[in-house]
This record gives C-alpha cells, structure tokens and sequence, in this order.
C-alpha cells in the first residue's frame, strides 16, 4: 500500500462518510466516493457495479446504510479485486439495539483475509441536527431513555479516528469504541441545547410520551413497540463510561458536547 493508492470510501455522502473522505482527501490522499447516483456508481444491491468501485483499490472504509446486511460475495469479491485493509463502521448499540446487520458484517469483516479495524462509535452529537432537529425546533424532545448517561462523541472525532485507522497499521485488528469525553443524559444534552438557543427543549423520558409522539409521526404500533423495548435496555445497561479511545488514538481530547451545541447554534441549526 501507498499513499498514492485510491482509497475507496462506502457510505461516503453521510455525517461520517463525507468527512472521513473530507479528511482523507486533506491529507493528500486519492479518495474514491463510490454510491448509488455519484461519479462512482457503487449498488449494494447490484454486484455488476462492485468490480470498478473496487479496483485498484488496496484499503477501503465501509458504513453500511441504515438496517442493511453487507451481501455475503461483497468481501470476497474485494479481497480478489486486491483490497487488503477494511475499516468498517459498526455501532457501540451493538449489544442493545437488535443491530444484528452490524453483527453479520463485524463477523465477516474478521474471518476475511484483509487487515481489519471495526469503530463502534456511540451516539453523535450530530444527531441532534439529522435524527432528533424536528423535536428540537419543536421544543419537545421525546425518547423512552429517562436517565441512562450516553458517551455522546462528534462525528468529526469519529472521522479523525477512522481515517488513522485507514492510513496506518498501529489499529490493525482492533475492536474501538469511540466516546466523547463525557457521558450526559438525554435530558442533560437537551439542556445543553436550551441553554445556548435560549429557547426552551423539554425532554420526556417516558415510554408513553414516545409511543404518542411516534403514532402522530405515523409510526405503526409494531414498530414502535420494537423501538420501546430497545431503549428500554438501553436505558437498563446503566450509565456509559468514556472509552477514552480518542484521546489515545487522537493525542487529544474529544470534542466536548457544549462545545458542539454552541458551535451548532451559532450555525442556525436549530433555528
């Protein structure tokens, strides 16, 4: 491998995706952002599209899009097209929110052949912008985790760690999960966001406000139930700890969420 070599990045137009190609192609690395409607057209679900994605290409990053099991031919066809390295993002969920896409593709990630290093990030700051703006703008946020503290991480940390990871061989056969430096509530993150907006955000931790909140959404009833009984182990599996992952791989510390929630209202996010 060389630092000439394209690096093949999949999943690479979302929050991490599009800044681990940002940062990779910042530190003069040849990127190729490979999907569906891009330059490089790369389908899942179309293996005639796989062979040019992948040639040439020695190292690649995988974020599979949301609920989607990697196809069983996809890393042999990448190991015989030459790829020698996979970066795979998982999710530190893994145990508790019934992600068992992620566990399929961890496990075929490590019985390939290739050189491999598996980030399972916790919840992003970020997702206060994607997933949960709406409710934010709102001023109601909703979500059946009452207490339980989560290692809240920002998606550029996630990136920084990933590309180390793609671009040197010390995290070669790694498991990491990637924390902020803090871990805060649902509630306590909400109120990080009130206090820089200066515009109020109740949070509602309960099981009942959710199901309300997602059958006016027209979530049906089934589907709702799945989502209550996976928050509520999440909620069960207690307070999460910091890994302190980042700052070991980084040399520095995380971003902190205040940090973030500042920064994010002064770009009008949740204006």
């Amino acid at each position: 491998m060389t630092d000439d070599s394209p690096i093949l990045v999949l999943g690479g137009t979302g929050t991490v995706g599009s800044r681990v190609a940002a940062r990779l192609r910042d530190d003069g690395r040849e990127v190729r952002v490979a999907s569906r409607h891009g330059e490089q057209r790369f389908d899942w679900d179309d293996p005639g599209t796989w062979a040019a994605a992948l040639s040439g290409v020695p190292v690649m990053f995988v974020l599979l899009p949301d609920r989607f099991g990697m196809p069983e031919a996809f890393l042999p066809s990448a190991l015989r097209a030459g790829v020698r390295r996979v970066v795979l993002h998982s999710d530190r969920g893994l145990g508790v929110m019934r992600l068992d896409h992620l566990h399929k593709a961890e496990r075929e990630v490590r019985e390939s052949g290739c050189s491999w290093t598996i980030v399972r990030p916790d919840w992003f700051h970020q997702d206060f912008e994607t997933f949960f703006r709406d409710a934010v703008v709102a001023g109601r946020l909703c979500l059946p985790v009452p207490s339980a503290r989560q290692g809240f991480i920002d998606a550029d940390d996630i990136a920084a760690v990933e590309v180390a990871a793609l671009t040197g061989d010390e995290l070669a056969g790694q498991v990491l999960e990637v924390t902020g430096p803090r871990a805060l509530s649902f509630g306590e993150a909400a109120g990080e966001i009130e206090r820089v907006t200066g515009r109020p955000l109740v949070f509602d931790g309960t099981a009942d406000g959710y199901r309300r909140t997602m059958r006016a959404g027209g979530l049906p009833d089934e589907m709702i139930d799945a989502l209550v009984a996976d928050f509520t182990t999440l909620e069960e599996r207690g307070d999460s700890e910091p890994t302190g992952v980042v700052e070991k791989v980084l040399g520095r510390p995380g971003r902190d969420f205040a940090d973030y929630a500042s920064d994010a209202a002064a770009r009008g996010v949740w204006s």
